[in-house]
């Protein structure tokens, strides 16, 4: 059964609810369970701090530009059959990840699993948006956000305890068996929905890769080439020509990639660019926190991942009560409140960082941003989601996970390129100043988030269901 394009599905919402829950668990997961591992390959896999970036980038970015032809194969084919497929590429890029060889084979490996979650991940959400009236889609996605959440808590200590305990290989085999389960109840429990049936915009796929691609090159090759350098000025170059050209592209595209009308949607925007800044904060600090903990502080790499749990933890525990609170208080005073207390402990981190700070600051530090992000992450995506048709779903959620990621790259390109030249791995005393620079410009990222978030909307107001005769 094909789902009409704005019905409510008869599949049970809680099985919805789950296995989308599930799929961007196990992609969440991928985002970080090898930041506790990225000290022992590079040990075993002989890799530069520039290939361990890539390891982390090159799924990031396959993920983000490819999020929007993943959300239009659902669209035109069906999003449950594309949402399955995406499963399949994502748990065997998973396993080619495990048996990976070399640092440039799980470079590769990483790339897959990214095309992978660009299938899940928006399509996840569009099928989420089509299950759950918009009365009720704000504690949907808070519960989503929150499931997704245990993959922040779960990924740093679990790829530590694997690292330190067994293999970094185990880090990725992990995700087989959960797959496994998951596609024959994604073929049982979910019904099959489509959007509005397009051509894919190859045109713009390749505009937006390659800018994409250019831009993350160019800043991550910045210290090593010379930012003076042919290389890095003919990147960064041509990723600004890049974007122009697909701004313009996209405008006058019969079936564009990104629909420019979106964007005069105020919120829409304001949600989107928001999201960029407090994603890449979050990801390129937690690129960099665990071997914080293990290269300035002397640290295993499970321990680092136990010692990063208060900032974790708080996105299991904030998350379906900021589900809860988007209606009641509106999508502007949690991204804005949220990211501002992001930007807070942030800066309280970099303050009392150092090779022998007490735990205790730096904990309630990560508590306090953990707990800004976690407010801020499903009223951005309310935020998004509300402001189109039903039938752009797809195309919405696209939108904001493409931007979330290219953030998430941007952040750790941007922060590696300022360690480098602040500090390094050298020393504990030379990884320490490093990490209080990239704190700084965490902050700086975040304070430019809460600053957009004041455009987003206030609370709404849903009419009340009528009552029941005898009920």
């Amino acid at each position: 059964m094909v789902l009409p394009n704005n019905a409510v599905t008869k599949s049970s919402k809680t099985w919805v609810l789950a296995l989308t829950s599930i799929a961007s668990f196990i992609t969440a997961l991928d985002t970080l369970v090898v930041t506790t591992a990225l000290g022992t390959i590079r040990h075993d896999l002989g890799a530069s701090l520039e290939a361990l970036q890539w390891t982390a980038n090159a799924y990031n970015l396959c993920f983000a530009v490819l999020m929007l032809t993943g959300a239009a194969l659902g669209d035109r084919f069906g999003r449950r059959r594309m949402f399955v497929a995406g499963m399949v590429l994502f748990v065997a890029a998973s396993a080619a990840c495990a048996l990976a060889p070399s640092i440039g084979l799980l470079i590769a490996a990483r790339a897959l699993q990214g095309a992978g979650a660009a299938l899940l991940v928006p399509l996840a959400m569009a099928i989420l948006s089509v299950t759950f009236p918009a009365e009720e889609r704000g504690k949907a996605l808070g519960l989503f956000a929150g499931i997704t959440g245990l993959a922040l808590i779960l990924g740093p200590v679990v790829g530590g305890a694997l690292a330190q305990g067994i293999s970094w290989h185990w880090t990725f085999w992990i995700n087989v068996p959960v797959g496994l389960i998951a596609i024959p109840l994604i073929v049982a429990r979910i019904e099959e929905s489509r959007g509005a049936a397009a051509p894919i915009d190859i045109g713009g796929l390749l505009m937006a890769s390659g800018a994409a691609f250019l831009l993350v090159w160019g800043l991550m090759r910045g210290n090593s080439a010379g930012w003076a350098s042919r290389e890095v000025v003919s990147a960064l170059v041509l990723a600004a020509v890049l974007i122009v050209l697909f701004v313009r592209y996209e405008r006058r595209a019969a079936a564009p990639m990104i629909p420019m009308r979106l964007f005069h949607a105020h919120a829409f925007s304001c949600g989107v660019a928001a999201s960029f800044s407090f994603y890449a904060a979050m990801y390129g600090v937690l690129f960099f926190v665990a071997q914080f903990f293990q290269t300035a502080q002397g640290f295993g790499a499970f321990d680092a991942g136990l010692r990063m749990l208060p900032w974790t933890a708080t996105l299991v525990v904030i998350a379906p009560v900021a589900g809860r609170l988007v209606n009641r208080l509106g999508e502007r005073l949690l991204v804005s409140g949220g990211v501002l207390l992001q930007a807070i402990g942030m800066a309280g981190f970099a303050l009392t960082a150092g090779t022998t700070a007490p735990y205790a600051p730096l904990a309630a530090a990560m508590v306090t941003a953990g707990t800004g992000v976690v407010l801020a992450m499903p009223a951005a995506q309310n935020a998004v989601l509300s402001a189109v048709a039903p039938t752009e779903a797809g195309k919405a959620s696209g939108v904001f996970n493409m931007f979330r990621f290219l953030g998430g790259a941007f952040g750790i390109a941007i922060m590696s390129a300022a360690f480098v030249r602040a500090g390094g791995v050298g020393s504990p005393d030379a990884f320490a100043s490093g990490f209080t620079t990239v704190l700084g410009i965490a902050v700086a990222l975040s304070l430019t988030g809460a600053v957009i978030g004041l455009g987003l909307p206030g609370p709404r107001k849903f009419a009340a269901a009528p009552r029941v005769a005898g009920a």
